[in-house]
Protein backbone atom coordinates (compact mmCIF):
# COMPACT_ATOMS: atom_id res chain seq x y z
CA UNK A 1 0.00 0.00 0.00
CA UNK A 2 1.58 3.30 -0.90
CA UNK A 3 2.61 5.76 1.67
CA UNK A 4 0.95 9.35 1.83
CA UNK A 5 2.07 12.19 3.54
CA UNK A 6 -0.39 15.03 4.24
CA UNK A 7 0.43 18.74 5.06
CA UNK A 8 -1.28 21.59 6.21
CA UNK A 9 -1.58 24.87 5.18
CA UNK A 10 -0.61 28.13 7.50
CA UNK A 11 -2.71 28.77 11.04
CA UNK A 12 -3.75 24.86 10.11
CA UNK A 13 -3.08 21.39 11.56
CA UNK A 14 -3.24 17.80 11.10
CA UNK A 15 -6.88 17.74 12.36
CA UNK A 16 -7.83 19.47 9.39
CA UNK A 17 -6.90 17.22 6.55
CA UNK A 18 -9.11 14.49 7.89
CA UNK A 19 -10.91 15.96 4.74
CA UNK A 20 -8.22 14.65 2.29
CA UNK A 21 -7.36 11.64 4.85
CA UNK A 22 -10.81 10.15 4.44
CA UNK A 23 -10.61 10.36 0.39
CA UNK A 24 -7.91 7.73 0.22
CA UNK A 25 -8.49 6.09 4.05
CA UNK A 26 -8.88 2.46 2.45
CA UNK A 27 -6.76 3.07 -0.96
CA UNK A 28 -3.03 3.97 0.75
CA UNK A 29 -1.37 4.24 3.94
CA UNK A 30 -1.97 7.72 5.31
CA UNK A 31 0.05 10.44 7.56
CA UNK A 32 -0.98 13.43 8.80
CA UNK A 33 1.59 15.57 10.49
CA UNK A 34 1.38 18.77 12.77
CA UNK A 35 4.29 21.02 11.79
CA UNK A 36 6.12 22.45 15.00
CA UNK A 37 4.14 25.06 16.68
CA UNK A 38 0.96 23.99 15.55
CA UNK A 39 -2.00 21.94 16.90
CA UNK A 40 -1.02 20.01 19.97
CA UNK A 41 2.74 20.40 18.59
CA UNK A 42 4.20 23.60 20.46
CA UNK A 43 7.13 25.38 20.19
CA UNK A 44 9.01 28.64 20.91
CA UNK A 45 10.78 28.79 17.58
CA UNK A 46 10.17 31.23 14.96
CA UNK A 47 8.04 29.67 12.01
CA UNK A 48 9.96 29.34 8.74
CA UNK A 49 9.39 27.17 5.53
CA UNK A 50 13.32 25.40 5.86
CA UNK A 51 12.90 24.38 9.30
CA UNK A 52 8.94 22.87 7.96
CA UNK A 53 11.12 21.28 5.27
CA UNK A 54 13.58 19.63 7.61
CA UNK A 55 10.39 18.47 9.84
CA UNK A 56 9.43 16.66 6.94
CA UNK A 57 12.62 15.14 6.36
CA UNK A 58 13.25 13.65 10.15
CA UNK A 59 9.56 12.67 10.01
CA UNK A 60 9.56 10.38 6.54
CA UNK A 61 12.69 8.89 8.33
CA UNK A 62 11.32 8.95 11.54
CA UNK A 63 8.43 6.48 10.08
CA UNK A 64 10.70 4.81 7.96
CA UNK A 65 8.70 5.69 4.75
CA UNK A 66 10.29 4.35 1.77
CA UNK A 67 9.66 7.40 -1.15
CA UNK A 68 6.17 8.43 -0.08
CA UNK A 69 3.54 10.86 -1.81
CA UNK A 70 3.19 13.95 -0.41
CA UNK A 71 -0.20 15.96 -0.47
CA UNK A 72 0.28 19.69 0.52
CA UNK A 73 -2.68 21.92 0.75
CA UNK A 74 -2.06 25.61 1.01
CA UNK A 75 1.37 26.26 2.76
CA UNK A 76 2.34 22.61 2.89
CA UNK A 77 2.43 22.69 -1.10
CA UNK A 78 5.23 24.88 -0.22
CA UNK A 79 6.85 22.99 1.85
CA UNK A 80 7.00 19.97 -0.14
CA UNK A 81 8.30 21.60 -3.22
CA UNK A 82 11.16 23.33 -0.93
CA UNK A 83 12.12 19.64 0.85
CA UNK A 84 12.08 18.31 -3.05
CA UNK A 85 14.53 21.23 -4.04
CA UNK A 86 17.38 19.13 -1.85
CA UNK A 87 15.68 15.71 -1.47
CA UNK A 88 13.46 14.94 -4.40
CA UNK A 89 14.89 11.24 -4.18
CA UNK A 90 13.12 10.57 -1.07
CA UNK A 91 10.04 10.92 -1.96
CA UNK A 92 8.02 9.86 -4.67
CA UNK A 93 5.60 12.99 -6.25
CA UNK A 94 4.09 16.03 -5.36
CA UNK A 95 0.41 17.12 -5.02
CA UNK A 96 0.40 20.82 -4.37
CA UNK A 97 -3.17 21.74 -3.74
CA UNK A 98 -4.12 26.00 -3.63
CA UNK A 99 -0.40 27.08 -2.45
CA UNK A 100 0.86 30.24 -3.20
CA UNK A 101 4.19 30.58 -4.88
CA UNK A 102 4.33 34.19 -5.64
CA UNK A 103 5.66 36.39 -2.56
CA UNK A 104 7.13 40.34 -2.19
CA UNK A 105 6.73 42.61 0.15
CA UNK A 106 3.12 43.97 -1.10
CA UNK A 107 1.81 40.69 -0.99
CA UNK A 108 3.15 39.48 2.42
CA UNK A 109 1.71 43.36 3.66
CA UNK A 110 -1.70 42.21 1.87
CA UNK A 111 -2.14 38.62 3.20
CA UNK A 112 -0.89 39.52 6.67
CA UNK A 113 -3.14 42.21 7.29
CA UNK A 114 -6.53 38.55 7.57
CA UNK A 115 -4.39 37.85 10.40
CA UNK A 116 -4.61 40.05 12.83
CA UNK A 117 -5.93 38.65 15.99
CA UNK A 118 -7.84 41.54 17.22
CA UNK A 119 -9.96 41.94 14.12
CA UNK A 120 -10.46 37.79 13.94
CA UNK A 121 -11.99 37.91 17.54
CA UNK A 122 -14.03 40.79 17.02
CA UNK A 123 -15.86 40.19 13.27
CA UNK A 124 -15.41 36.26 13.20
CA UNK A 125 -15.64 35.17 16.75
CA UNK A 126 -16.47 31.55 15.48
CA UNK A 127 -13.37 31.70 13.29
CA UNK A 128 -11.48 32.66 16.25
CA UNK A 129 -13.15 29.58 18.49
CA UNK A 130 -12.20 27.12 16.02
CA UNK A 131 -8.20 28.08 16.08
CA UNK A 132 -8.32 27.94 19.79
CA UNK A 133 -9.57 24.88 19.89
CA UNK A 134 -6.89 23.73 16.78
CA UNK A 135 -4.17 25.18 18.90
CA UNK A 136 -4.84 25.60 22.23
CA UNK A 137 -6.36 28.52 24.28
CA UNK A 138 -3.13 29.82 24.73
CA UNK A 139 -1.38 29.24 21.47
CA UNK A 140 -3.64 30.61 18.60
CA UNK A 141 -2.70 34.10 18.78
CA UNK A 142 1.15 33.00 18.93
CA UNK A 143 0.48 31.05 15.85
CA UNK A 144 -1.40 33.93 13.68
CA UNK A 145 1.96 36.48 14.71
CA UNK A 146 4.22 33.99 14.06
CA UNK A 147 2.44 33.19 10.62
CA UNK A 148 2.79 36.72 9.76
CA UNK A 149 6.03 37.22 10.80
CA UNK A 150 6.93 34.43 8.20
CA UNK A 151 5.11 35.64 5.64
CA UNK A 152 6.85 38.95 5.61
CA UNK A 153 9.91 36.64 5.45
CA UNK A 154 8.72 35.31 2.84
CA UNK A 155 7.78 38.04 1.16
CA UNK A 156 11.47 39.57 0.95
CA UNK A 157 13.01 35.75 1.19
CA UNK A 158 11.12 33.72 -0.94
CA UNK A 159 12.88 30.00 -0.80
CA UNK A 160 11.94 28.40 -4.08
CA UNK A 161 15.31 29.46 -6.09
CA UNK A 162 15.99 25.96 -7.84
CA UNK A 163 12.25 24.90 -9.39
CA UNK A 164 14.01 23.12 -12.47
CA UNK A 165 15.98 21.10 -10.02
CA UNK A 166 12.88 19.26 -9.33
CA UNK A 167 12.17 16.40 -11.66
CA UNK A 168 9.98 14.37 -9.45
CA UNK A 169 6.79 14.46 -10.90
CA UNK A 170 4.27 17.24 -9.30
CA UNK A 171 0.67 17.82 -9.60
CA UNK A 172 -0.46 21.10 -9.30
CA UNK A 173 -4.04 21.79 -8.20
CA UNK A 174 -6.02 25.25 -8.28
CA UNK A 175 -9.12 26.18 -7.42
CA UNK A 176 -10.85 28.26 -10.24
CA UNK A 177 -12.72 30.46 -7.36
CA UNK A 178 -9.22 30.85 -5.30
CA UNK A 179 -9.03 34.57 -3.96
CA UNK A 180 -5.72 33.64 -2.58
CA UNK A 181 -4.34 31.95 -4.97
CA UNK A 182 -3.75 33.63 -8.72
CA UNK A 183 -4.29 30.90 -11.66
CA UNK A 184 -1.32 32.67 -13.15
CA UNK A 185 1.31 32.09 -10.59
CA UNK A 186 -0.08 28.54 -10.38
CA UNK A 187 0.28 28.27 -14.35
CA UNK A 188 3.92 29.62 -13.87
CA UNK A 189 4.85 26.90 -11.64
CA UNK A 190 3.65 24.44 -14.12
CA UNK A 191 5.64 25.84 -16.74
CA UNK A 192 8.94 26.07 -14.49
CA UNK A 193 9.04 22.78 -13.56
CA UNK A 194 10.20 19.76 -15.85
CA UNK A 195 7.94 16.97 -14.85
CA UNK A 196 4.33 18.83 -13.72
CA UNK A 197 0.63 18.39 -14.71
CA UNK A 198 -1.51 21.23 -14.24
CA UNK A 199 -5.33 20.40 -12.27
CA UNK A 200 -7.68 23.45 -12.61
CA UNK A 201 -10.66 22.35 -9.82
CA UNK A 202 -14.26 23.81 -10.72
CA UNK A 203 -16.57 25.97 -7.70
CA UNK A 204 -13.48 25.88 -5.70
CA UNK A 205 -12.06 28.89 -3.52
CA UNK A 206 -9.17 28.75 -1.29
CA UNK A 207 -10.82 27.25 2.03
CA UNK A 208 -9.92 23.84 2.29
CA UNK A 209 -13.47 22.82 3.64
CA UNK A 210 -14.67 24.27 0.29
CA UNK A 211 -12.51 22.31 -2.02
CA UNK A 212 -14.32 20.03 -5.00
CA UNK A 213 -12.93 16.67 -3.16
CA UNK A 214 -14.69 14.51 -5.85
CA UNK A 215 -12.55 16.04 -8.51
CA UNK A 216 -9.55 16.55 -6.48
CA UNK A 217 -9.35 12.63 -5.33
CA UNK A 218 -10.27 11.72 -9.12
CA UNK A 219 -6.75 13.98 -10.02
CA UNK A 220 -4.54 12.38 -7.34
CA UNK A 221 -5.86 8.98 -8.11
CA UNK A 222 -4.69 9.28 -11.70
CA UNK A 223 -1.52 11.11 -10.65
CA UNK A 224 -0.72 8.16 -7.91
CA UNK A 225 -1.43 5.41 -10.63
CA UNK A 226 0.86 7.52 -13.27
CA UNK A 227 3.54 7.43 -11.18
CA UNK A 228 3.02 3.64 -9.89
CA UNK A 229 3.21 2.70 -13.85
Amino acid sequence: MKDIVILHGAIGAADQMQIIKDLFVDEYQLYTPSFYGHGDNSSNEPFRIERFSEQLGAYIEDHNLVKPLIIGYSMGGFVALHFAQKYASKITGIVTLATKFEWSPEIASKETKMLDPKVIQEKVPTFASALAKRHGEDNWVNVLNKTAEMMNHLGNNNPLISLEQISIPVLCCIGDRDNMVSFEETQQLFKSLPNASLCVIPNTPHPIEKVNMVVFATAVRQFASLIRS
